[in-house]
């Protein structure tokens, strides 16, 4: 199935082509072409805000319609970055913000993934957007934006009084996992601010943050880490392994320094 003259002059941001179509009393203003994908969501996958209103303005327009992968106009305007796409489906009363596609990933998911500040900051104005929303692996927005170091888009997130930042992916993995690991020293300062992080938390081979950072002999981020009062410094993985063993193994210097517990000096008898 091939695209439709209104889906292709929709995608490409021909508005006086697209008005002119839209006059034929003949014409079916949603009706999908290749891979579903109706006029409307061509035009708001590429950001052609002026379509977008013009289609809108149609009853038979439907502006939740996904494509055969369950994507919807908002979610791949989202997933683009297209703010003032994003803005304009928002304003619809049945545009649906959290609908997400057949592999569970919601608008937010795809906006945090890329980096979208802006659209992630007017999705989470929305009460009806679940911050805390999993794709089918378990992550989260948060998840996502620590994994990536999108610190202005985790800061977004972790302002929002319902997030859940400890939240873990099926692999037992949680944000601050993935930041230590990663080496996203910026996300791994703020998740640590919160008490409501544990530093602790191990995947599901018993490695902490703690120790992944220590194997990859991050300085600072062990630092970091060692820096909170609740930090277990000594809590081996599902093999028996430390921190200090691993760091010892890979030979971190610094690591190994931060990691070994103080000696008291010894003094000779006079």
């Amino acid at each position: 199935m091939g695209d439709t003259p209104l889906a292709w002059a929709a995608g490409n941001g021909h508005d006086g082509v697209v008005k002119l179509l839209l006059g034929r009393h003949d014409i079916d203003p949603d009706k999908p072409g290749e891979a579903g994908q109706t006029p409307l969501l061509r035009a708001a996958s590429n950001g052609h805000g002026g379509v977008v209103k013009i289609l809108l303005g149609r009853d038979d327009v439907n502006p939740n319609e996904p494509n055969i992968y369950g994507r919807t106009p908002l979610w791949l305007a989202a997933f683009n970055g297209h703010e003032g796409v994003v803005k304009i489906l928002l304003g619809r009363d049945d545009a649906n913000p959290n609908e997400p596609d057949i592999h569970g990933q919601t608008p937010l998911w795809l906006a945090t993934n890329g980096g979208h500040e802006g659209v992630v900051k007017m999705l989470l104005g929305r009460d009806d957007v679940n911050p805390n929303e999993p794709d089918r692996h378990g992550q989260t927005p948060l998840w996502l934006a620590a994994f990536n170091g999108h610190e202005g888009v985790v800061k977004t997130l972790l302002g929002r009084d319902d997030i859940n930042p400890d939240m873990p992916s099926t692999e037992g993995r949680t944000p601050l996992w993935w930041a230590a690991c990663r080496g996203h020293e910026g996300v791994v300062e703020m998740l640590l601010e919160r008490d409501d992080v544990n530093p602790n938390k191990p995947d599901q081979y018993g490695e902490t943050p703690l120790l992944r950072a220590s194997c990859g002999g991050n300085e600072t981020i062990v630092r970091l880490l060692l820096g909170r009062g609740d930090i277990d410094p000594d809590m081996p993985n599902s093999q028996g392994q430390t921190p200090l063993l691993l760091a010892t193994k890979s030979c971190h210097a610094g690591v190994i320094s931060l990691l070994q517990p103080p000696t008291s000096a010894t003094h000779s008898p006079a």
